[in-house]
């Protein structure tokens, strides 16, 4: 997208008081640009990374294997923005930390492109660290533009940065993939290296424009909090070396003995802290009753994850294997599909925007409720979709690409009824306590997700079986179907909040 940066009056010593960019503030050009490029270099490794373990040219590993490895990294992205966004709490700050987070980015994206596979898993854990701590902190630092949360710019300026991500997402499987799977896959994870630099160098230069208190550590460790905090990291990283020492030298090292951990992780730790929430004796009675009508929406947005997911996984591991990429003739490549997504959104975002707002005006726009029920039921009819290029693969034929087209569309629709609203929502019944990090708890939703997916590959389930997909997408429409029966129960605990 061009920047559009046009004389403006307003507030003195507004960041870009001088200039705005589409009306807003300055420094959102800077977040807009910033968030683009990472979204470019993460979704770019993404649309490869499953290609790249299986192929024989990359790791040749078993489609089981490269299905769990690809939902390890994609939940561990997210279960890292917790301590991502404590870190900008507690230690650097929202502006210190998304620059070092996308340093981290790079030197993981050029860790992948090293010919070894030694560094391999080196490089994807960089990235998923510095993944979680820029994801964390840079929302947090587009807020920080405006004038409070009542300044009628700010949802504006959050729809302009969300479109960062998706421009981002749409260009990075074109290009960096493109690369990695016709020219050298190391390349192509080079390209993503470049890509997040670009990123991390317009960053500095235009940090000028952003929000001053974006460099301020809101609520500074002590001291006696950073002994403690290095103390108890030392002791754990510690047991961790010593561990897979032992492991490894008995000779019993395999790749399950980092996946399973990890993956237990991705269950066991958003239990562990809805949990801790819902029995916090310090809330009163009305969010004691939210948090638990939140629980089911937490559950039912694991469900969609753990499905929508698998688009980078299953999904482009059937095309790769089964399916014609070809349209009127024209080959392209299978990371291209990744590509379907986000000028999906970029299409139809808008249009539900307009549609439910249209709703609201005649009174009848769906309840929360209502729209997470909407995306359960079609995450699950796309996969009751793919029953039929599992079909035509199973009969010894190609499928057609539109059949996979077809999938993500629908699979974006559901996206659009419910991650939205789970933003909101989250937001909305949020306890005073925990208002900071229930943007988190969400995000451990798709951590569960993919934990649960990747659970389900080391266990050598077949992901792209009709049984198991057919099972799956069952699961979501019975989940959908049983929140809509029980919907006069959750919008009872909901309180207030609609």
């Amino acid at each position: 997208m061009a920047s559009s940066l046009t004389k403006a009056s307003v507030t003195p010593g507004t960041p870009g008081s001088e200039k705005t960019f589409f009306g807003h503030p300055r420094g959102l050009a800077t977040l807009f640009m910033t968030e683009m490029w990472e979204r470019f270099s993460y979704y770019g490794m993404r649309a490869l990374l499953p290609l790249y373990l299986v192929a024989p040219g990359g790791l040749g590993l078993g489609a089981g294997t490269a299905t769990a490895i690809y939902s390890v990294y994609l939940s561990l992205v997210y279960l890292l923005t917790m301590p991502g966004g404590w870190f900008g709490d507690r230690v650097w700050g929202p502006r210190k930390t998304v620059a070092i987070a996308g340093g981290v980015i790079m030197l993981g994206h050029l860790t992948l492109a090293l010919p070894s596979s030694g560094t391999f898993y080196a490089g994807l854990g960089l990235v998923a660290i510095g993944s979680g701590l820029l994801k964390a902190n840079i929302s947090t630092m587009v807020g920080q533009l405006y004038d409070g949360p009542e300044d009628p710019r700010r949802d504006g300026g959050f729809t302009v940065f969300y479109m960062g991500i998706n421009l981002g997402a749409f260009a990075a499987p074109l290009t960096i993939g493109t690369i990695g799977e016709n020219v050298n896959w190391h390349l192509g994870f080079a390209l993503a290296a470049l890509g997040m630099g670009l990123g991390v160098l317009q960053f500095l230069i235009g940090s000028r424009h952003l929000a001053p208190h974006s460099s301020v550590v809101p609520k500074p460790l002590s001291v006696e909090e950073k002994t403690s905090t290095l103390r108890k990291a030392a002791f754990w990283a510690a047991l961790a070396v010593v561990f897979y020492a032992i492991v490894g030298f008995s000779g019993h090292y395999t790749l399950n003995w980092v996946l399973v951990p990890l993956t237990l992780l991705g269950v066991i730790i958003p239990v562990l802290v809805l949990t801790n929430i819902k029995r916090d004796k310090s809330l009163d009675r009305a969010e004691q009753s939210k948090m638990s009508a939140y629980i089911w929406f937490f559950v039912a947005a694991a469900v969609f994850w753990m499905i929508y997911d698998q688009g980078g996984s299953t999904l482009s591991l059937f095309a790769d294997s089964s399916a014609d990429n070809s349209v009127f003739g024209w080959t392209f490549p299978v990371s291209w599909y990744q590509s379907v997504n986000p000028v999906i959104i970029m299409a139809l975002a808008p249009v539900f925007a307009t549609v439910w707002l249209a709703l609201n005006r005649r009174g009848k726009e769906p309840s929360t409720v209502v729209k997470f029920c909407g995306g359960l039921v079609l995450v699950g009819a796309s996969f009751f979709l793919f029953l039929a290029p599992l079909g035509i693969a199973e009969g010894g034929h190609k499928a057609a690409a539109m059949w996979l087209v077809a999938i993500y569309f629908v699979q974006t629709c559901g996206e659009l009824m419910l991650s939205p609203v789970g933003l909101s929502v989250t937001t909305k019944m949020a306890p005073v306590k925990y208002a900071s990090q229930m943007m988190g708890v969400w995000f451990l939703a798709v951590t569960a997700g993919d934990a649960t997916t990747g659970l389900l590959s080391i266990a050598g389930v077949d992901l792209n079986k009709t049984g198991i997909v057919a099972a799956e997408a069952t699961l979501a429409v019975i989940a959908g179907v049983a929140i809509w029966m029980y919907r006069k129960r959750v919008r009872d605990l909901m309180g207030d909040v609609r």
